[in-house]
């Protein structure tokens, strides 16, 4: 006996069916926009009574010359308090803030805040810190450097801005102004996580840049054989042709630190060198 096809559903059936789908698909996404919006304006909301309550706290990475392994800066590193949880690190709200103008402020207190605390260290020793893209497109960074360097009484020389390679893919006449300007301050310009995947050393040439940073995912590379060890030696040299001093960040293992130096690199910051530091225990690190 011959089994009798279902009989098929008719098209319109088929297109209200899509229909409903479709309308369902659109109605979850606005759902979902609306909560990830609420989400971002309390946190934003929290990101701004930290600034005004002092809700926000410094610690202090140091980094270390190859040859001697004595420190020779540190980089400041943004953590926000909480009552509960302690200090959370950047990761878990910088993504946020950098969506707003809020982290043009977070920027401006960072700047002053280690200035301040870095003014009270011996004059050898540099601080470094992050700028993010929104900060630097703004047009306000010359006039926050000039702020916190005459606030404090840091000399200009003792402070050091690090962007991603990121920010400056897209990098137009108005951020190559606000670089220039704060060079011509003295400030030095750290290009961050060189390696990443995004900028070449051409960015070297185009700006006034005194540090190149190794990205911590080249650092791990180091050991996956000659060829990947043949770039990096090849970057070392040509950002010391530059004029640039260069740091491995995420170095983890003396290992990595005896490599780094065979390979002319100049400085490391990383788990193996020091955890970041509270402020109140920077200054005796220092004079160790």
């Amino acid at each position: 006996m011959a089994t009798q096809e279902a009989p098929e559903k008719p098209l319109s059936a088929r297109a209200g069916s899509d229909d409903l789908r479709a309308e369902f698909s659109r109605d979850l996404r606005t759902q979902a926009a609306r909560i990830d919006m609420a989400e971002r304006r309390r946190v934003t909301q929290k990101l701004r009574n930290a600034l005004s309550e002092d809700g926000f706290v410094l610690q202090y990475q140091p980094k270390v010359h190859l040859k001697t392994g004595r420190v020779r800066g540190l980089e400041a590193m943004i953590r926000l308090q909480h009552r509960r949880r302690g200090l959370i690190l950047p990761a878990h709200f910088m993504p946020v803030a950098e969506r707003s103008d809020i982290v043009i402020d977070i920027g401006a207190w960072t700047l002053n805040e280690a200035c301040r605390q870095a003014s009270r260290w011996p004059e050898r020793f540099s601080v470094s810190l992050n700028i993010s893209h929104r900060q630097l497109r703004s047009g306000r960074l010359t006039k926050q450097v000039i702020e916190a360097l005459a606030g404090s009484g840091l000399a200009a020389a003792r402070l050091e801005l690090e962007m991603s390679e990121a920010m400056l893919i897209d990098d137009n006449e108005d951020t190559s102004f606000s670089l220039k300007a704060a060079r011509a301050l003295g400030v030095g310009l750290a290009l961050d996580d060189f390696g990443a995947g995004y900028a070449s050393l051409s960015v070297l040439r185009r700006l006034p840049l005194t540090t190149l940073k190794l990205d911590r995912s080249v650092i791990l590379g180091l050991q996956n054989g000659d060829h990947d060890a043949a770039i990096l030696r090849a970057a070392i040299e040509a950002a010391h042709a530059l004029g640039c001093t260069v740091v491995a960040d995420g170095v983890e293992t003396e290992t990595q630190c005896r490599l780094l130096d065979q390979m002319g690199c100049d400085e490391a910051q990383g788990s193996y060198v020091s955890a970041p530091l509270p402020a109140a225990e920077v200054l005796a690190r220092l004079n160790n």
